[in-house]
């Protein structure tokens, strides 16, 4: 029997990176909101018995009255974030069913990401407790102080994190039990695998490659586009209907 998944998808960053005044999360990527396409990814599985959405306090209204009813639909909880993305996934972590065996940690801007590697993550996980997606790094890395070059940094066996990150329950919570422990001002916390890190845990990583970007600055959408765009079409398993090429939403 397969294990019993809830995805978390975090949407309450402040976009500080992003142009424009609205949440880089809630704009449309290739006609649909970038949030809803990380949703639609996990409640087509049949193994995720439940969605929490987190989203900012500030744009909880424009989410429900937008998007409530379909997300209500699709069984998506809503709750909300707080200053950090660790307030955040904290906050989500105490509205997760007793049922649940894994979490999948998701940031909300990381829409391209396949069901191909999903799929791999949750077995990853299923098997080592811990996995996260992760891209070899391909670029030249200078370290720079005072925009003056110090060095160059040796990328051999470096590989940039992704999501979604997904984790056993149980090692997630003691992860986060731990956070309040941690001296943040001194290692800042970017993500929960580095939480599981400073337990002594070792989580495995699933190799993925630049395709799953992280919508970050404005530019962003239209390679996220793109890279939706040049991938096949999923063939219908029944008839073509007049209303096909719609998106669900």
């Amino acid at each position: 029997m397969g294990k019993s998944v809830a995805a978390i998808i975090c949407a309450a960053g402040r976009s500080q990176r992003f142009s424009g005044k609205r949440n880089k999360a809630l704009v449309d990527v290739a006609g649909r909101a970038v949030f809803l396409r990380s949703v639609e990814l996990f409640e087509e599985r049949d193994d995720v018995k439940q969605i929490i959405l987190a989203i900012s306090p500030d744009d909880e209204e424009l989410v429900r009255i937008k998007w409530g009813p379909n997300l209500q639909f699709f069984g998506v909880k809503i709750c909300l974030g707080g200053a950090q993305r660790s307030d955040t996934v904290r906050n989500a972590l105490g509205t997760l069913n007793e049922d649940i065996d894994l979490v999948a940690v998701h940031d909300a801007a990381r829409c391209c990401v396949t069901k191909e590697l999903i799929q791999r993550l949750i077995e990853a996980a299923t098997e080592h407790r811990a996995a996260i997606p992760a891209s070899p790094v391909i670029p030249t890395l200078k370290q720079v102080k005072d925009n003056a070059i110090i060095k160059t940094v040796d990328r051999t066996d470096l590989y940039e994190a992704q999501t979604p990150q997904v984790f056993d329950k149980t090692l997630l919570q003691r992860a986060y039990r731990h956070l309040d422990e941690l001296d943040s001002t001194t290692i800042p916390v970017s993500d929960d695998a580095q939480l599981l890190e400073a337990l002594g845990e070792t989580p495995v990583i699933v190799e993925s490659d630049p395709s799953n970007l992280k919508i970050t600055h404005s530019v962003d959408i239209a390679i996220a586009e793109a890279i939706l765009k040049a991938r096949p079409k999923p063939k219908p398993d029944g008839p073509i209907g007049p209303y096909a090429g719609e998106a669900q939403w």
